[in-house]
């Protein structure tokens, strides 16, 4: 991250958008059943932005994708169920829906607006041009607006043509959101208060290796969860039994655990682990010493001495970042561990004595569990691109958006 100048990055917050189309991409992908939103999370999170947009006296014109359509219609991708949310979610008028996101109707219906007016398009990916990052595409959006705000961070990473080409077309701002998930980030790796842990969780190191290998340069202190855990004791010798690891992955985690010595990064194991002979609910289930466990046992959670002794470091820390579970917390009792930290982060984060940033489903939902989601100070809503700037990666919105418009290539398309 350190090449791109985030400084660079211009906001809505003194922007004058009176009577102005404003183009808003927004991610608004969350799930439908039976034809209704059932979790508005998302849509909550960009309401921030919408608000202060209608209040100025813009016209609001929300893009988003839906699913994985690759280009077809269905019923199941549609973004008007989130149209109807987002008019209920206002509760301020009537949300224009337009069941296309480019062409001549759309330009038509969007003619329709007023001041303080919103609009909700169909689904991006419906056109293939969307994924291919298509500089035509991204032209037939930009003819829709007269600004383009992104306000949808979890999007950052991909190259799709309404995050990426589109930023070059037209004047380009970050919407609160975006600016809210890239300080929570900065805050935790560029500038943080020391001493810093992360936590990085889930089933498999291969998923996560470009995460470890950045954060073991960054941070104080490293602690490694769930099935990553076994491949990084079995890496320092010890036999994990008939627990879920990754062999070919073993020469990998030794360079990063090198690594992180070299710079001064300590590497947070768990000391004993519960394990039970297959992960079922109502399984039998014994504690036992990380150096100790049977062969016939598959390590699904952190044992009591572990937690406490992960409680203790972290009551000496300033600064979390923590994305993924402990153990398998979907299924008790394996989620002992996992919901204890989500406690204690909480309970220090309400204090004062902690500055918290959490991000990715499972962790999200293990807040949730416990009630300790408003205590943290931040709780991100993205997934694949908070794991990408944890890894050290430039994100291609973020990027766009640093950069403004110098990209001679995509200006001469605008031109025509």
């Amino acid at each position: 991250m350190s090449e791109i100048d985030l400084s660079n990055i211009k906001t809505i917050d003194d922007l004058d958008v009176n009577g102005k189309r404003v183009l808003v991409r927004a991610d608004l992908n969350v799930p439908i059943e039976d034809g209704e939103v059932a979790d508005d999370t998302r849509i909550k999170r960009v309401l921030p932005t919408i608000s202060k947009l209608k209040q100025g006296g813009a016209k609001v014109i929300l893009m988003s994708h839906l699913g994985r359509p690759k280009g077809e219609r269905s019923p199941e991708t549609s973004l008007r169920p989130v149209a109807e949310r987002v008019e209920k979610l206002l509760n301020g008028g009537p949300v224009l829906f337009l069941d296309d996101c480019v062409g001549p109707d759309v330009e038509k219906g969007l003619e329709t607006l007023a001041t303080g007016d919103v609009a909700v398009l169909e689904n991006l990916r419906y056109h293939k041009g969307e994924e291919s990052n298509d500089l035509g595409f991204a032209r037939q959006l930009a003819a829709l607006g007269d600004i383009y705000v992104d306000d949808a961070f979890s999007s950052a990473h991909r190259a799709h043509a309404s995050v990426e080409a589109i930023a070059h077309l037209m004047p380009a701002y970050a919407g609160k959101l975006m600016m809210a998930e890239i300080s929570a980030l900065r805050t935790a790796l560029a500038d943080p208060e020391r001493p810093v842990m992360a936590i990085v969780g889930g089933a498999k190191v291969s998923t996560k290796i470009d995460v470890l290998k950045n954060l073991a340069t960054r941070v104080d202190v490293l602690v490694v969860g769930g099935g990553m855990a076994n491949t990084l004791l079995n890496a320092q010798g010890v036999n994990v039994g008939n627990s879920l690891y990754e062999p070919d992955f073993v020469e990998t985690v030794k360079d990063v655990l090198a690594s992180a010595k070299r710079a001064g990064c300590e590497i947070f194991l768990p000391v004993d682990e519960v394990v039970a002979k297959e992960l079922a609910p109502g399984t039998e289930w014994a504690v036992c010493d990380v150096n100790a466990i049977p062969s016939d046992m598959m390590v699904l959670d952190q044992g009591p001495k572990s937690i406490e002794r992960l409680k203790a470091r972290l009551g000496e820390m300033r600064t979390l970042l923590w994305n993924g579970p402990l153990g398998a917390f979907e299924v008790a009792p394996f989620g002992k561990g996992t919901l204890a930290l989500a406690e204690e982060s909480g309970r220090l984060s309400k204090e004062g004595k902690l500055i918290s940033i959490a991000g990715g489903g499972d962790t999200v939902r293990a807040l949730n569990m416990v009630g300790a989601t408003p205590d943290f100070t931040y709780v991100s809503t993205a997934g694949g691109a908070f794991l990408e700037w944890l890894a050290g990666r430039q994100l291609p919105a973020v990027i766009a958006l640093a950069s403004g418009q110098v990209n001679a290539k995509h200006e001469a398309v605008a031109a025509g």
